[in-house]
């Protein structure tokens, strides 16, 4: 059973002051839950209609009603867990490395977790004014990624000042992605879903890349930044 208290403390964690003061962040699903067991994140508590078969001082049976109290989805999933925030460590600069300069939508940072999972991306670095990262829907949208992606907020203006490497900005003006050769390692920026790199980072890229457009009227304005970073990406390994 719910108590009051354990009510709070989840229904708070939708908001990112909480996450950051509390410690924790929300995962739901069973299959979502189960994948962020299996990694080294820390298992806080895990409320579901049906057992874990875990230790019983970490997880509450409740009902359908009970888990609709606490769930941030629509139609809540079966189950829903509380996971210790983890350190972030320390960016490999001897790899290829995402930034991503004020990426407003959950769903997009989601989806681009997910790529830099799948493409072998270790760091990912978020500008300060990027979504969180623990915010419930990202979590929702990186399937379990989020487990294998050492995700770092900072000042990327000052991180791009000191790095040593080169800096590939998307914009719509570069150099066509498919005749340019690319490095193995780098960082490569991405920006906001409405306006693109701001123009502060984009005087701190060095080469400036663009995937060309190949319909007839030339009349799509952009692609979505989960898109471009799919098809950067390919690139950037396939070469």
């Amino acid at each position: 059973m719910l108590s009051k208290s354990q009510i709070k403390l989840i229904t708070r964690l939708k908001q990112k002051k909480y996450r950051l003061q509390d410690g924790f962040f929300v995962a739901e699903g069973i299959k979502v839950i189960n994948e962020l067991m299996e990694s080294p994140l820390k298992l806080h508590h895990v409320f579901s209609v049906t057992s874990f078969n875990i230790d019983a001082n970490i997880e509450t049976i409740v009902t359908d009603a009970e888990l609709k109290k606490i769930s941030f989805l629509t139609t809540p999933n079966n189950a829903l867990a509380l996971f210790k925030i983890p350190e972030v460590e320390k960016i490999d600069e001897k790899e290829l490395v995402v930034a991503l300069d004020a990426v407003r939508d959950p769903g997009n940072l989601g989806t681009i977790i997910r790529l830099c999972d799948w493409f072998g991306i270790k760091d990912l670095i978020c500008s300060m004014d990027t979504v969180d990262c623990y915010n419930p829907k990202v979590i929702q949208a990186t399937m379990g990624s989020i487990t294998r992606v050492n995700i770092n907020y900072m000042d990327l203006e000052s991180f791009l000042k000191t790095t040593r490497n080169e800096v590939y900005g998307t914009f719509m003006d570069g150099e066509n992605v498919y005749e340019t050769t690319l490095p193995n390692k780098g960082v490569l920026v991405f920006g906001n879903e409405a306006n693109g790199i701001s123009e502060a980072i984009g005087k701190l890229v060095t080469q400036k890349i663009a995937i060309p457009r190949f319909g007839a009227l030339q009349a799509t304005e952009s692609l979505n930044v989960a898109t471009a970073t799919a098809i950067i990406l390919s690139e950037f390994k396939r070469s």
